[in-house]
């Protein structure tokens, strides 16, 4: 049985060793290793950012994306690591043309498969698609606080840098939920 205050007490503990990042994964690989447990106890029914655990040092999220659903690049300014408990999480990376430049450039991917994690750095940018006709089950843990850090976001031709907008990714789950409701 996957135990959502279990899990963000470890969580908690990890993000005061030494090494937290690799602590917080392997809490993550550790609770990824039931996915079941985990998709019964979160119950994924339609896309959306759902807050478990939220304070200055550390945010976990339950993320679920829509099918089909398409993230625009953003940064986040804090370490993350990314676990995937059901359905299939696709990343395109990208870099700054220059340091401190607003225009990125693709840089790479990575697919995260069920029971598949990930760590991504403080200056890490990249993008989120769900290719699946399925809802993707997702747990986001951060190294800070996910809601009041300055981020940025890039529109799909990636020239212009903006402040990141947490309405516009909230209407882009909203449309990505109808859309999907609507082909059903």
């Amino acid at each position: 049985m996957f135990d959502v205050e279990g899990f963000v007490a470890q969580c908690q503990a990890a993000i005061a060793e030494v090494e937290p990042r690799r602590a917080i994964r392997q809490v993550l690989d550790r609770a990824l290793a039931d996915r079941s447990a985990m998709a019964d106890a979160l119950k994924p029914e339609e896309g959306g950012l759902n807050t478990l655990h939220r304070a200055d040092d550390l945010t976990v999220l339950h993320v679920v994306w829509a099918p089909k659903m398409k993230l625009l690049p953003h940064d986040h300014r804090m370490w993350a690591a990314i676990g995937i408990y059901t359905g299939q999480e696709d990343n395109a990376f990208f870099r700054r043309i220059a340091p401190g430049t607003a225009p990125i450039v693709a840089s790479g991917g990575k697919r995260l498969a069920e029971g598949d994690s990930v760590l991504l750095g403080d200056d890490t940018i990249h993008a989120v698609t769900n290719p699946l006709r399925q809802l993707t089950g997702a747990i986001h843990v951060y190294g800070g606080d996910f809601f009041t850090q300055p981020r940025s976001q890039w529109p799909a031709d990636l020239s212009e840098e903006s402040p990141h907008d947490v309405e516009f990714t909230r209407r882009q789950f909203a449309e990505a939920n109808a859309a999907w409701r609507a082909s059903q």
